[in-house]
């Protein structure tokens, strides 16, 4: 059930997460030029409804490096680490090809291959890879700390942290959501704050598999960046939490 749960709630992100991109960036949407705080409202919304949906069951980290993070400080059992992982790539993938098909209509009105690659993933504005590496550090490594953070203050934990009994319900997933806003507008402008490698792979590969006309290429020699960088975040972000002893 849990590997349900991360595909479900992966999907969910993505859906809505990609899915407000193409409704601000793709041509005759009615929401074209909302600008950057309807993209980061709509992921950070996007986050909280996936996290409501399906915390109860998994904890909902939907994004390896969450899992990752919580493997390397004991709080995830290593064995469930895989598939937490792979049902958090195929939801990433199904929740793009669903915004591929919500948007169909508008992939030919929209000229730029670049625009349509950003519905799906991220890319840098300056392109400096130790740079861009470094700023999905710090913003998966803010996540991480704070998704804990957020339990650890509603719900005071001990050396195990039960995210499924954490954001099961309450006000926690609507924290999350908040949390992840704010990471994207504070510190989502240089990469586009994937912070996650699940939310930027799946879709990426969604775009060079899908018939998007005019789609153009899928930028392969960034795309590593966006996943090393937020796993690298996640385990730098729960390390410092328990290091502090914030989770003691």
């Amino acid at each position: 059930m849990v590997y349900i749960a991360e595909f479900v709630g992966t999907a969910i992100l993505t859906l809505l997460g990609c899915g407000v991109v193409a409704g601000v960036v793709l041509a005759k949407t009615k929401a074209h030029a909302g600008g950057w705080i309807v993209i980061t409202f709509g992921w950070g919304m996007g986050v909280a409804m996936a996290v409501y949906t399906v915390g109860q069951y998994s904890g909902a980290h939907i994004n390896p490096a969450v899992t990752i993070g919580l493997a390397s400080i004991g709080d995830l059992d290593l064995k469930l680490v895989p598939g937490y992982i792979a049902a958090q790539l195929a939801g990433a993938f199904f929740g793009a090809v669903l915004v591929y098909l919500a948007y169909i209509n508008h992939w030919k009105e929209t000229e730029d291959a670049g625009t349509k690659l950003a519905v799906f993933s991220t890319a840098p504005e300056v392109r400096n890879i130790p740079a861009n590496f470094g700023t999905e550090v710090i913003g998966t490594a803010m996540l991480v700390f704070g998704v804990l953070g957020i339990g650890s203050n509603i719900n005071p934990i001990g050396k195990e942290t039960d995210l499924a009994l954490l954001f099961g319900s309450g006000i926690a997933p609507l924290l999350v959501g908040l949390l992840v806003f704010a990471i994207g507008l504070s510190l989502g402008g240089p990469t586009g704050y994937a912070i996650n490698p699940a939310r930027d792979l799946g879709p990426r590969i969604a775009h060079a598999l899908l018939p998007i006309p005019g789609k153009g290429g899928s930028d392969w020699s960034y795309a590593w960046v966006p996943v090393v960088a937020p796993i690298v975040g996640g385990v730098v972000g729960a390390q410092a939490f328990t290091l502090l002893g914030f989770g003691g």
